[in-house]
């Protein structure tokens, strides 16, 4: 699996685009520069290497995403599960639960996401 990571400064600039796309690359600058107080230049190197990394693309001064948000934090937390506990989900939902009693609709919700991605044992 590639390792999608993010400095603080690219997830900053990863969240407003995702938030604004598609996004003019100068309404992007702009952007920055109200939110952050970036130069233009911060701006574009933040982009150019969020560019390289391969999460957005710039055509045409227009910049939009390749990779989605929903997608980048499913691939941070299959890292997470594969780096911190072996690729086991069980040993990482016993340890997010070891200290919190669930509620019955968390249960219910639970259950329906096992059932609905199990695989097909035929």
């Amino acid at each position: 699996m590639k390792e999608y990571k993010l400095t603080e400064s690219e997830a900053k600039v990863a969240d407003l685009i995702w938030q604004n796309e598609p996004i003019g690359s100068g309404d992007l600058v702009k952007l920055c520069k109200k939110e952050m107080n970036w130069k233009k230049s911060t701006t574009y190197t933040v982009l150019k290497k969020l560019c390289e990394k391969g999460f957005f693309q710039n055509e045409n001064a227009v910049v939009t995403s390749i990779i989605n948000k929903d997608e980048f934090y499913s691939i941070q937390s299959q890292q997470f599960v594969e780096d911190t506990f072996g690729g086991s989900l069980p040993k990482f939902l016993a340890a997010f639960i070891s200290s919190k009693k669930l509620n019955e609709q968390e249960v219910k919700q639970l259950k329906k996401l096992i059932e609905d991605h199990k695989e097909d044992s035929r």
